[in-house]
């Protein structure tokens, strides 16, 4: 039985595998890891790093005089914009269709 006789032709089956690697490819790139280790680092670097501007004096008197959360956020916010800058740079290449045949 050939595709002909329900009504798909060869080149309907083809167009519609090339649609659904690029929706795939499209997937793959927005749920990339870096995009959501980056983003969460930089979200989480704002919160500590606005905890750490005001610091209070039990805060400091806990960490022996060194603002820890001002340190920590600004670290995390640094994290999170290297997974970002990472990702604009070397941005996931689409995976072909040889190597989808291969495996």
């Amino acid at each position: 039985m050939s595709a002909e006789h329900h009504g798909y032709s060869e080149h309907d089956v083809q167009r519609e595998v090339t649609d659904l690697q690029a929706k795939s490819a499209t997937a793959a790139r927005i749920f990339d890891l870096r995009r959501i280790i980056g983003g969460l680092f930089v979200l989480y670097g704002i919160i500590v790093t606005i905890a750490g501007i005001n610091p209070s004096d039990s805060s400091l008197d806990k960490s022996e005089g060194i603002n820890i959360n001002l340190w920590t956020g600004l670290g995390m916010l640094l994290l999170g914009i290297f997974f970002l800058v990472w990702l604009k740079l070397r941005p996931a290449a689409p995976a072909r269709a040889d190597e989808d045949e291969d495996a």
